[in-house]
């Protein structure tokens, strides 16, 4: 991470393929910090079949990128179905979570500022 701050400094920080910075794994689930600063992170999560984050509620903002299947979004009580090459952003200060409800793996990309997440 200290190595990753000091990139930061730079202009740009480009990441290849299977560098991520941290892994988070729980059943069914797959989180891949690609790139943290003082200001934002950048989060490749998986879902599989049938699985769902838990709930979340903090500072901030997200902007969620979907990448590969369909999932539900669920931000208090409204739910947004988001199929690839949808974009959802949210204040974080209300309660979130996805949710994967098909039979295939789901992949997207989460913006989120200020880094709260890893």
């Amino acid at each position: 991470m200290e190595d990753m701050q000091q990139k930061m400094d730079k202009k740009a920080v480009f990441i290849k393929k299977g560098s991520e910075l941290k892994q988070a794994i729980a059943p069914g689930k797959l989180y891949k910090l690609m790139i943290k600063s003082h200001v934002m992170e950048a989060i490749i999560s998986e879902l599989e079949p049938n699985a769902e984050s838990r709930w979340y509620q903090h500072d901030g903002e997200e902007v969620h990128y979907m990448i590969k299947g369909e999932m539900d979004y669920i931000i208090d009580e409204t739910t947004y179905h988001l199929k690839e090459g949808d974009v959802l952003w949210h204040v974080s200060t209300v309660k979130h979570k996805a949710k994967n409800t098909t039979k295939k793996t789901v992949s997207y990309i989460t913006i989120g500022s200020p880094p709260t997440f890893m």
